[in-house]
């Protein structure tokens, strides 16, 4: 019989006990500035992440990375750590790197902040999976697709995958090509990711690849530079805000 661990399990089994979220917030956002202090039924939005990742069973310490002291205020108001970082950083990815300077730990996992209703078990299943499997420097989440829209919108990044769901390449394109129609076997890519904290001291000097700068996927650095991302699919992907609208539909699935 086989036994199924779970995260917190697997981590232990591993000798690896801590596990640190940092959920990289910045003020300038491009198409809805200002959307972490956004009001989401008497909270600010990054609030709501911030209380979704405390209840992961598989977190031990949950922080904040920002750059702007207004964040910091609101998360500290609600008794959350923020961890002020530099305004020039490129990616999330750079700022969670200094962030983990402080914070520590042995797992680090990205979670973006503008994510309100992640699941904790999703989570939970992305620390597993690198927990669980030691040649994988870095894992995350899919879901699948069940929209033909999505599943062709560049916005929804797809992923392939081999037969230990490690990814073989993320795309905008809707890959792979089901030359039958039968497009609900894709898989769309949920933007959360667990790291190992020494590949993300290694990432953080790597340089940006050409498949990278090609489809602006930041993940695709890891795998041009020949290691492992593992994906753990789950039943329900994340609802992120982007726009105005992506709010009010938030506000709505929360009221």
């Amino acid at each position: 019989m086989i036994m199924m661990l779970n995260a917190t399990e697997l981590i232990k089994a591993h000798a690896m006990t801590d596990v640190v979220a940092i959920i990289p917030a910045r003020y300038d956002s491009t198409r809805l500035p200002g959307k972490a202090l956004a009001d989401i039924h008497g909270k600010p939005l990054i609030r709501h992440v911030y209380e979704q990742v405390m209840k992961s069973s598989a977190v031990s310490r949950v922080a904040v990375a920002t750059d702007d002291i207004r964040i910091a205020d609101a998360v500290e108001a609600f008794g959350g750590e923020a961890v002020m970082t530099s305004p020039d950083h490129s990616s999330g990815t750079d700022r969670i790197v200094e962030a983990m300077g402080v914070t520590g730990g042995d797992i680090i996992v990205n979670v973006q902040g503008d994510e309100p209703l992640i699941e904790p078990a999703v989570i939970d299943a992305v620390v597993g999976k690198l927990a669980g499997d030691g040649e994988i420097v870095c894992s995350t989440a899919a879901f699948r697709c069940v929209d033909s829209a999505v599943y062709t919108d560049p916005n929804a990044v797809k992923i392939v995958l081999d037969k230990n769901n490690r990814a073989l390449y993320f795309s905008r394109a809707p890959i792979p090509c089901y030359r039958d129609g039968d497009f609900d076997r894709a898989l769309i890519h949920v933007g959360i990711y667990c790291f190992r904290r020494d590949f993300l001291e290694v990432y953080s000097g790597l340089a940006q690849t050409p498949l990278e700068l090609s489809e602006k996927l930041e993940q695709l650095r890891i795998i041009e530079n020949g290691y492992g991302i593992g994906v753990a699919v789950t039943g329900q992907g994340a609802i992120g805000v982007d726009t105005p609208e992506d709010l009010e539909k938030v506000r709505e699935l929360m009221s």
